[in-house]
């Protein structure tokens, strides 16, 4: 893709609006916990500290809007208490330019490698950078800074003790990704009626597992519909492929395909009751006849062998789900841990270290921002403009670890900027408005940045300007600074970030055979772990086909993540068509597919051993370790020990007398047999 077509692919997404669900009671919540803090502050003890707490209740809460599963008091208060103490460092270094320029220096880089841990940090690190910009040009003494910084920190604690006193929806982040896990499961049975080897994205099934880790504190409190049914909907997933396969599970046609798409058909609409009672916390309501399909004896009449089992195992996880998704009903505790925030420190150091090397992307980020933000503050303060913070708070916000979101975000911040700053530049203005009208403009302009700020990024930077200049108008500061020079150093900070990037890249598209090698070995690794206990059956629960099957997730969605980024990217990769990315991915995805079916049907515990499954399993190992080293070397992968064992197989040479595994084998073989033809594109 050429320069011109991805400045104007990005330009397009930055401004696009997306139709999104509106939670105007949250946004309310948070509106009103800001009006709280900016009435009580202004009230006693003026404008100036009224807007330092204002900009602590604004981020707090948005903090709370963050796609986390943690505890969202907890993100109001590590949001306020950080800007506090990052307004407080900063006023005691403010009075040297040079000492605060290293200050500023340090604190962006720290929050260019917090991107590390996650994308929630690394949004919350950057606003408080930004913030800070401002609040640190607020107080005149070091008492006033001290007093300053505790009513962030009271800001923080406001929106926090408004969490608690009027949950909405509580649990709602939680239910909506068990939901969608099921829902996920519901709607892949329907494909597979028609498509009896249609792919599953595990995504739903990712977020569902990282919505299920609890803290302790949360554990306690946790209802109880919320407990077990990810882990049935984790095993629901290979034996509904399984049920559906023509090649290990029923015929293309006849008899017991048209009971497999009826059992498929029952199979949706129980997931998709269970998954709308989850979501609203009710009964779950189910149609009789779709109770009857699974549970009339004519299945074990028509189905046979593995299908049967499949049909009668399906049944029984359906009916679990059917029990664990009823409101109060039992249900096991999962195992899963979230770590409190003071557990994750060191977790997250050690994240970022590992980061540290001249190729991360996290590294280059920080390198860009910080490089940025501080040349950004040094123009902006020699040019005669006036708040030169407008230009670094423009480039910190609008920055991010890959090309497309920062080239996006930064015509969407100039669009929104130009919108925002120009209305309420022109009401401050012309209307006057005094320190108490400025404030209630302010609420309004948060509530709807609050109730938009989904929908898209220009649309919440139009609410987050005007609320910044209503702010200033309240405390006085800025009334002498016109739009066009809030606008020239908004445009600034957002030409300086889209500089940085074009000069000191971190493309994706060059990584992306590594990350399908990658993608490669994790199959390979889950498709031999699963093998292996054919070689020794352990029962179906198993704690390395299971991290297996994780890492493989993972892997595939980074994939998928980086392949989305190398789109808009204007760099192309010559070892790598696009034709032969999708194919290729196809293929892989297939390959797992295959290993995900002979999980369906593990042998079970103290089961007799099937001869030749370990000497498949470490082929498998084998030749897809020495493959992902052939696919990052730009390489065609040969799988000559597989091949070698399959064809002896087939000869009759110490094939087994097991119809699943011999016929997996051929089927793993010809689906990296499709890798191959696909980077030979």
């Amino acid at each position: 893709m050429s320069w011109l077509r991805a400045l104007k692919e990005t330009a397009r997404s930055g401004l696009t609006i997306e139709r999104r669900r509106l939670e105007p009671l949250i946004a309310l919540r948070g509106a009103f916990g800001l009006a709280l803090v900016v009435g009580f502050s202004l009230t006693l003890f003026g404008p100036e500290v009224a807007v330092s707490s204002a900009f602590g209740a604004f981020q707090a809460a948005i903090a709370t809007f963050q796609r986390s599963y943690r505890p969202r008091p907890t993100l109001a208060l590590a949001s306020g208490a950080s800007l506090a103490a990052s307004t407080f460092i900063g006023y005691l270094v403010g009075w040297n330019l040079l000492l605060f320029m290293v200050l500023l220096g340090l604190w962006t880089f720290l929050g260019g490698m917090s991107w590390a841990v996650g994308p929630n940090v690394g949004v919350i690190a950057a606003s408080n950078v930004a913030m800070m910009l401002i609040t640190v040009t607020l107080p005149g003494s070091l008492a006033a800074a001290a007093g300053h910084a505790a009513m962030i920190a009271v800001g923080g604690l406001v929106q926090a003790g408004l969490v608690v006193l009027l949950p909405i929806r509580a649990w709602g982040a939680q239910r909506d990704a068990l939901a969608d896990a099921l829902a996920a499961e519901a709607d892949y049975a329907r494909r597979l009626r028609h498509d009896p080897t249609a792919d599953f994205d595990p995504l739903p099934l990712m977020t569902a597992r990282s919505a299920a880790a609890v803290t302790r504190r949360q554990a306690r409190s946790r209802p109880a519909e919320l407990h077990g049914a990810r882990g049935l909907a984790e095993r629901i997933r290979p034996v509904l492929a399984s049920l559906a396969d023509p090649a290990l599970g029923v015929p293309a046609e006849g008899p017991q395909r048209d009971r497999a798409r009826e059992l498929l058909a029952a199979a949706g609409e129980i997931l998709d009751a269970a998954a709308h009672a989850i979501r609203h916390g009710e009964p779950v309501a189910l149609r009789p006849a779709a109770l009857a399909v699974l549970r009339t004896p004519d299945t074990g009449a028509i189905l046979t062998g593995a299908p049967r089992r499949a049909a009668h195992r399906l049944a029984a996880l359906l009916d679990d789900v059917v029990e664990e998704a009823a409101p109060g009903g039992e249900a096991a505790q999962s195992g899963l841990r979230r770590p409190t925030l003071v557990a994750l420190v060191p977790v997250a150091i050690r994240t970022a270290q590992a980061e540290l090397r001249h190729e991360s992307p996290i590294l280059r980020h920080a390198v860009r921002v910080t490089t940025v933000a501080t040349a950004g503050y040094a123009l902006g303060t020699v040019l005669p403009l006036g708040h030169g913070y407008w230009a670094p708070m423009a480039s910190v916000m609008v920055m991010r670890p890959d090309f497309s979101q920062t080239y996006e975000r930064s015509v969407a911040r100039f669009i929104g900027t130009l919108l925002g700053v120009a209305l309420a530049t022109g009401i401050v203005e012309f209307a006057h408005p005094g320190a108490y009208l400025s404030a209630l403009l302010a609420v309004v302009c948060a509530f709807g940045m609050y109730l938009l700020m989904r929908t898209g990024y220009a649309t919440g930077q139009v609410f987050i300007s005007a609320y910044v200049v209503f702010l200033l108008g309240m405390g006085g500061a800025g009334l002498g600074q016109t739009v066009r020079e809030r606008v020239l150093l908004t445009l600034l900070g957002g030409i300086l970030a889209m500089l940085a990037y074009a000069v000191y890249p971190a493309w994706e598209t060059p990584r992306l055979r590594s990350r399908l090698g990658d993608w490669l070995k994790a199959d390979g690794q889950y498709a031999a772990a699963v093998v292996a206990h054919y070689a020794e059956p352990a029962g179906p629960a198993l704690a390395d086909v299971r991290e297996t099957l994780l890492a493989t997730r993972a892997a595939r969605i980074a994939w998928q993540e980086a392949q989305e980024r190398a789109t808009h990217e204007p760099v192309r990769h010559r070892g790598l068509s696009h034709a032969a990315a999708q194919d290729t991915e196809e293929a892989v995805s297939q390959f797992g597919r295959a290993a995900m079916l002979l999980e369906a049907h593990l042998p079970e515990r103290g089961a007799p051993p099937v001869p030749g499954a370990a000497e498949l399993a470490e082929a498998l190992r084998k030749v897809t370790e020495r493959g992902a080293k052939e696919v990052r070397d730009r390489k065609t992968p040969r799988w000559n020990e597989l091949r070698a064992l399959v064809e002896a197989w087939e000869r009759g040479e110490g094939a087994p007398d097991h119809f699943l595994l011999r016929k997996g084998a051929v089927l793993l073989l010809e689906k990296l047999d499709e890798v191959s033809e696909a980077l030979d594109e």
